[in-house]
């Protein structure tokens, strides 16, 4: 009788550093980047950098990653892999690579952080949407309480 073994590998795990191989994993790391500092490499030689906010990350083999006017619009499909790597400060940075290209983000921020900042901004624009409602409520109440007589 022979016995059956589970030969499956577990998950990779990866921790601070290693190479994304799995576009799903690489699109869970980058939606949570919000403002970074982007260097474009081009065969080991900087073409050019500068500070921007990742506001879409999404997988379609048809549309461009776009870096333009501080916004950063990352394809997952524009890069063969991610690789997770460390400064000497111990501090992680992703490098989004394709050939002999590049893209390196450094996060100015950490997920906590952009999720504080976006429930702040969430519960400010809350009470704004309170007060212009409830303004507009009170001219209602007004206009319909003049009587002539």
């Amino acid at each position: 009788m022979s016995q059956h073994r589970d030969t499956k590998l577990p998950a990779p795990c990866i921790i601070s550093t290693g190479i994304v191989i799995n576009k799903l994993d690489i699109r869970r790391l980058l939606t949570d980047l919000g403002r970074v500092r982007y260097i474009h490499i081009q065969e080991g030689e900087s073409k050019s950098e500068g500070e921007g906010e990742v506001l879409e990350v999404f997988a379609n083999q048809n549309r461009s990653t776009i870096v333009a006017n501080h916004a950063l619009y990352l394809n997952i499909y524009s890069f063969d892999y991610l690789e997770l790597r460390q400064s000497p400060e111990q501090e992680t940075y992703f490098d989004l690579v394709q050939d002999n290209r590049c893209l390196r983000l450094i996060p100015l921020s950490t997920p906590v952080q952009e999720r504080a900042t976006r429930k702040l901004n969430e519960t400010a624009w809350e009470a704004m949407m309170d007060q212009v409602l409830s303004a507009r409520w009170d001219a209602e109440i007004d206009d319909d309480g003049n009587c002539l007589f």
